[in-house]
């Protein structure tokens, strides 16, 4: 047989192949349902894929006291942090299984790494070089109802003033503090 026609007969036997594996994925991505996604408080954030058919679901007559330890940070500093998605997420399930916002408590301390995402924007390009890409996002969960605080001790130990945070956050003591207070007043532990 001529190397020609070896490289013809691979040559086919590669787009039988192509063609096999390109109908295989797109049959599989046709049986896969679309998904859609809800934002019953927060706009823009905390996408919701609602599923009123599982049994576990938040109920409205409950008071729901949840203390919420943001410590992850990104290091790509010109994105929001996906911990705080992810709590817009949190508030956002609230809202679709109808608890009334009263019945919502939601206390977000933001330490650790995730602390520069609290700095107003002149603190925030000083250490990035970018305008912070969380400004809105914190202002939307305040908006929504959670108290946002920040670690004093975390800002302290940047070197960043109370007057360099962002107006929708409240500078506290510590985060080591802050989580034996609220747990004392009965507050569920999540970290993010």
């Amino acid at each position: 047989m001529s190397t020609k026609r070896i490289v013809a007969l691979v040559a086919a036997s590669l787009c039988l192949w192509g063609a096999l594996i390109g109908s295989a994925l797109a049959a599989e991505a046709a049986a896969k349902p679309a998904t859609s996604w809800v934002y019953p408080l927060i706009p823009k954030f905390g996408a919701v894929h609602p599923r009123p058919d599982l049994p576990e679901q938040p109920d409205p007559k409950v008071d729901y006291k949840v203390f919420v330890d943001v410590v992850s940070g990104n290091p790509d500093h010109a994105k929001p942090l996906e911990s705080l998605d992810r709590l817009a997420r949190l508030v956002n399930l609230m809202a679709y299984a109808k608890v009334p916002a009263s019945h919502v408590h939601i206390v977000a301390l933001i330490e650790r790494q995730a602390t520069p995402a609290v700095f107003g924007n002149a603190m925030y390009r000083q250490h990035f070089k970018v305008d912070n890409p969380n400004l809105e996002i914190l202002h939307a969960l305040k908006i929504a109802g959670v108290h946002l605080v920040v670690c004093s001790q975390a800002l302290a130990g940047m070197g960043v003033a109370d007057s360099e945070v962002s107006p929708d956050v409240t500078v506290t003591l510590s985060a080591l503090t802050d989580a034996v207070v609220y747990g004392q007043r009965g507050y569920s532990y999540m970290q993010l």
